[in-house]
């Protein structure tokens, strides 16, 4: 691949969904579309002692620093890229829903 290519959509909707204009530079994106990431839904934080975490035992309650209804974070890959909320997608799983996405830091 060249300096020019164009990597500024690395995010691409679904190829189905993908402008004409754009279809060229697409299909150089085609190889990333197979790359795994790892995504995490952070529903809270808590800080404590090695001896407190040791003492925790079955059915021990850990108070987060979120309150119950606010958004969950959502990382890919350690970075945070959107917020949203937990939904529950059949009778025993859960799922996030998308709410927000979080703008990038970095000037690329």
């Amino acid at each position: 691949m060249s300096g020019s290519d164009n990597f500024e959509a690395m995010a691409a909707p679904a190829q189905d969904q993908r402008p004409q204009s754009q279809t060229g530079t697409m299909r150089d994106l085609d190889a990333v579309y197979d790359i795994p990431v790892q995504i995490s839904a952070v529903l809270g934080r808590a800080t404590m002692q090695v001896s407190q975490l040791l003492k925790l035992g079955r059915g021990a309650v850990v108070e987060l620093d979120r309150r119950l209804g606010e958004a969950v974070d959502i990382y890919v890959n350690n970075r945070l890229v959107a917020r949203g909320e937990v939904v529950m997608v059949d009778d025993n799983r859960l799922g996030i829903t998308m709410t927000e996405i979080v703008k990038s830091d970095r000037g690329s």
